[in-house]
């Protein structure tokens, strides 16, 4: 039991790295009533996974993560995660490339604060307040891996 919580405490760990700093200067986001659905919609369909089971959810941010990204995926171990966004935050973060990456994002990103949860079985395991990123891409809207630092 003692191992498990400790696994659990590092894969919230990871999840810290969304709550890193963010530069730049917050402005008013305009994004048309359709486009704000849609990340409305992402955030939604990560938290009903998140209801499902630990494996919908794996296989939604898979299925969801960037493109150019595919390849960095997190095992969140059993646990999930519950992303409450705080839409008034939501900007552009056209500067922003994944930790360790160079390389910046195709399409048009944006950064919102978050509160996660992390979540095993039905016990909150931690939560923390951070940040994370998503990209507005051939009118689809992508994520990244939480332990990618949002």
């Amino acid at each position: 039991m003692a191992r498990r919580i400790a696994v659990l405490f590092a894969v919230l760990a990871l999840l810290a790295g969304c709550g890193g700093p963010v530069a730049g200067t917050a402005r008013p986001v305009r994004l048309s009533d359709g486009d704000r659905a849609k990340f409305k919609d992402y955030y939604a369909r990560v938290n009903k996974a998140g209801d499902e089971s630990a494996t919908q959810q794996a296989k939604l941010l898979k299925d969801t993560q960037h493109p150019d990204f595919r390849q960095k995926t997190c095992d969140l171990r059993g646990a999930t995660i519950k992303v409450e966004p705080t839409w008034a935050t939501l900007r552009m973060d056209a500067d922003w490339a994944p930790p360790g990456e160079k390389a910046h994002p195709r399409g048009d990103v944006y950064v919102v604060a978050v509160t996660i949860t992390l979540r095993q079985q039905d016990q909150t395991i931690g939560s923390q307040i951070g940040s994370m990123h998503v990209v507005l891409l051939d009118d689809e809207v992508y994520g990244f891996a939480p332990c990618l630092g949002g």
